[in-house]
């Protein structure tokens, strides 16, 4: 009786692994016939199909049984039906593979490097197949992108409200990064040629914390020459660590106490690795200029360094939105953190933390990291299986219910491997090294240019899948289980990314950077999409740079030639559109790109001129030899369309480049405070200070000898009402409309507003495609004509609960209009905004806006999104 206790104890109550149907079937033989008896009275005995309910199938015929075979024969996959023919076509030419296969196979590749191509050399971004199939796709820069969900363009509401709610996601991979390798000294040096601003006009701290590599910078990319040279793209730069290199290339000095002041000088004045982070639009520009400015610190100091284009290497993922850190932490799950931030400890060791759910709450947190922060991460596969398989019951087998002898059902134990945690892993495929989630590659993202193991292929990961899931259900599969031996499996579980820190300093931008190799993205897009984030294009993702205030590269930069080539193109784009409209319903054609020549006609004639629209039709207030005269008599002002830069000034982006720029025109007193320390109380304590508006007073004229035109950002806010879009006119006030749209009279309904004729004819096309600023001679439409002192370059977000418009106005007439405000009304009514007039293109009204000038918000203007 004991032993017949014992052996009862060891019978398990879960179900066999297998099932002989024979004996099941006579074992139930009473039960199976009391079914069929039930079932057939219900039928009455008649077991066919009912014909309302028949379906046709193709058991009938074999025409996908041959189709399968065609397809297997024009690929050349090996089968019977190629060996049959083979003897009979041994004399005959291969068949081309259709058009449609071969892409399909094209796309379906995850090449380590590179970008696959159209047949006409445009390029298609890693995530090209998903992104065909819900966005509307267009060439640009030499890629194929997305450039919005399908539609009129509308879904801005929903859009903001994701991001202010959520997360979205972008696959910028269109930009691309330029590596720098020399001595750090070089470095700095043609940094300082290159930047805007340079690297040694940063404060101290914030220049050290670059150059360890704790934060990158942002800066305007200039071509190597003078401080006012063209610029050309706006530029994200990042040093590596280099207490990271010393680690990698297996220096173990630093274990045990860090890293001194002494070695981490010497590690600084070794040689040393950057990366410039470029636009697609303005690389080739951006990445000559680079290796120009190498080549010309080589031939100075004599020491080697080297620039190469890091393209088709590395790709960048932009995760923006409220919910962006919350979404990273489900998503990435890193090994280890290597980072020298200033919310850790200045040291070179590997943070290690035994769960995943410390470390990725001390690394998510917003609230300890700092803007700009670079953060390096070896996280795991997102579509790996997961560790914590405990939830799943795994019951014992044993050799009385599996139905297989004892010894069998060892080996098959024994064919397992531990996951660490209690659990094991039924993949025999790889070996307990290359399974194991407790070391990541030792690869970094630095060495790109060296080979980084692509991840592993969805097709092995399936097939892992599949196989756990028939032990789940005590299936034995064992058979198809071993590969052949043949079959080599490449590929890792680890990927090396580096996260960057998204933020305009005004917490209104929250978003992450994930730089990471290129051919790991598509398995981390599916995980980002598949956890809530909203993928976005390039119109959705220009909604959000509105939204937040910040530019966007090429439409909110018009000194580059990107911007100029952009709306070009833009230009071309829209006239092919609107000549396929019948003519009466055709819109008005506006100048396309802007007039930006146009407000130097404004700068000319004065103050006086600009504000007084009686004597504005005087031909002896204009410059004659400056300014050309249309066939009617009227002075007018052209520019040209072409390919040439119309943009005839500069665009001021730091306080330094502002303060000097009205130093040299001897202008230190217009009404600009981009030198005020604190800025947003100063400005306040400024509006009631009588003395400054006494302080040298001078008319425009005066000050305005022959230089380039200076112009600053603004952003607008309607006064009242009106909707900005873009390509507006900002034109300067008259003497008595602010008083016009202040005073709350019932002759304000309307407001000002031009005549229909004059719509068409504010800026004129010539017979030559170039277009002309017209200015009336007659009376009556010189009364409603006001001068333009720059353009909207962002309209209003038409689901934005907050309306707000980027333009570039004219520094010194954006003063005069300030001062004259503040001098014509008490000082509790003033406000630091400075009053505008707004007119879009093809209306007749104008709209009062409030102007804020970024520069006396913020140290500098180089923020870009």
């Amino acid at each position: 009786m004991a032993g017949d206790g014992s052996k009862k104890s060891k019978v398990s109550t879960a179900p066999p692994r297998k099932i002989n149907v024979q004996k099941f079937a006579e074992t139930r033989a009473s039960e199976l016939e009391s079914l069929h008896s039930i079932v057939s009275n219900r039928l009455n005995n008649n077991f066919r199909s009912q014909r309302n309910k028949r379906r046709r199938t193709t058991a009938y015929d074999n025409q996908a049984a041959k189709k399968r075979h065609r397809k297997r024969r024009n690929l050349g996959l090996p089968g019977k039906a190629n060996d049959d023919l083979a003897s009979g076509s041994e004399n005959k030419e291969p068949r081309k593979v259709p058009r449609r296969v071969r892409r399909r196979i094209e796309l379906k590749k995850n090449t380590e490097f590179g970008f696959a191509t159209s047949g006409d050399g445009t390029r298609r971004l890693r995530t090209h197949v998903w992104h065909a199939k819900r966005f509307t796709m267009t060439k640009l820069w030499g890629f194929h992108l997305p450039l919005g969900v399908h539609g009129r363009g509308r879904g801005s509401r929903a859009l903001l409200k994701w991001y202010r709610d959520g997360a979205v996601v972008h696959d910028a991979s269109y930009h691309t990064a330029v590596q720098l390798e020399g001595p750090e000294e070089s470095l700095i040096s043609i940094l300082n040629m290159v930047l805007v601003p340079s690297p040694s006009a940063q404060s101290r701290d914030i220049a050290e914390s670059i150059l360890t590599g704790v934060i990158y910078g942002t800066a305007m990319l200039h071509h190597a020459g003078a401080p006012v040279s063209q610029p050309i793209a706006p530029v994200n730069y990042m040093w590596r660590p280099s207490c990271l290199r010393d680690r990698e290339n297996g220096n173990t000095e630093h274990s045990s106490g860090g890293c001194n002041e002494t070695q981490i000088s010497d590690a600084c004045s070794s040689h040393r690795q950057l990366w410039v982070w470029i636009h697609a639009s303005a690389f080739s520009e951006g990445y000559d200029a680079l290796k120009f400015a190498c080549q010309k610190q080589m031939n100075e100091s004599g020491i080697l360094i080297n620039c190469l284009s890091l393209e088709g290497q590395l790709a960048k993922l932009e995760v923006m939105g409220s919910k962006a850190s919350e979404l990273l932490q489900k998503t990435l799950h890193p090994f280890s953190c290597n980072s020298d931030n200033s919310w850790q400890l200045r040291n070179c060791s590997v943070l290690e933390v035994d769960g995943d759910s410390e470390l990725k709450k001390s690394i998510f947190q917003s609230e300890n990291i700092s803007p700009c922060s670079v953060l390096s991460l070896a996280v795991k596969d997102p579509r790996s299986l997961p560790v914590n398989i405990a939830d799943i019951p795994k019951p014992t087998p044993t050799s009385v219910l599996n139905n297989f002898p004892e010894d069998e059902a060892n080996e098959h134990d024994a064919s397992t491997v531990n996951f660490g945690n209690g659990e094991k892993d039924p993949h025999p495929l790889h070996s307990e090294p290359e399974r194991s989630n407790s070391a990541p590659d030792n690869r970094n993202l630095w060495d790109a240019s060296s080979r980084v193991i692509p991840p592993l292929e969805e097709n092995v990961l399936c097939w892992e899948r599949h196989h756990l899931h028939l032990d789940f259900i005590h299936l034995d599969g064992r058979k198809s289980r071993t590969p052949n031996a043949s079959t080599k499996v490449e590929g890792s579980t680890s990927c090396p990314i580096l996260l960057l820190k998204n933020s305009n300093g005004l917490d209104s931008l929250m978003g992450w950077s994930v730089i990471l190799p290129l051919s790991w993205v598509r398995v981390f897009w599916i995980p980002f999409v598949s956890k809530g984030a909203h993928a976005i294009g390039l119109r959705e993702k220009r909604w959000i740079a509105c939204e937040v205030g910040m530019p966007q590269f090429p439409s909110d930069f018009p000194d580059c030639n990107a911007h100029l080539s952009f709306m070009v193109n833009e230009g071309a784009a829209l006239e092919h559109k609107v000549e396929q409209l019948p003519p009466s319903v055709r819109p008005l054609k506006v100048p396309m790109p802007l007039l930006w020549n146009s407000v130097r006609l404004t700068l000319d004639k004065g103050s006086t001129v600009a504000q007084d629209p009686q004597i504005s039709g005087r031909k002896d207030n204009i410059d004659v030899n400056s300014l050309p005269s249309s066939e009617n008599g009227d002075c007018a002002i052209t520019a040209a369309t072409g390919h040439c830069n119309s943009f005839d000034g500069f665009v001021g982006r730091t306080s330094s480049i502002l303060i000097d720029f009205l130093s040299e025109i001897n202008a230190d007193h217009l009404l600009l405070f981009p030198h005020i320390p604190n800025k947003k109380t100063r400005l306040l304590e400024l509006m009631k200070d009588e003395s400054i508006l006494r302080k040298g007073q001078c008319s425009v004229h005066q000050i305005t000898s022959n230089r380039r035109l200076c112009f600053i950002r603004v952003l607008l806010h309607a006064y009242k009402e009106g909707f900005i879009e873009e390509g507006a006119v900002v034109c300067a006030l008259g003497p008595s409309d602010l008083s016009l749209w202040i005073s709350r009279s019932e002759n304000n309904e309307g407001g000002l507003q031009i005549s229909q004729s004059s719509v068409g004819s504010y800026f004129k096309e010539q017979s030559s495609s170039k277009w002309e600023l017209w200015i009336p001679q007659d009376p009556v439409v010189r009364e409603s004509h006001r001068w333009p002192i720059g353009f909207v370059t962002t309209g209003f977000v038409r689901g934005s609960k907050k309306l707000l418009a980027e333009a570039f106005c004219e520094a010194v007439l954006l003063a005069q209009l300030r001062e004259e405000q503040w001098s014509g009304m008490p000082v509790k009514q003033r406000r630091k905004e400075i009053y505008v007039l707004v007119r879009n293109l093809r209306s007749s009204a104008y709209r009062l806006a409030l102007a804020t000038v970024v520069l006396e918000q913020e140290e500098e203007d180089v923020l870009f999104l």
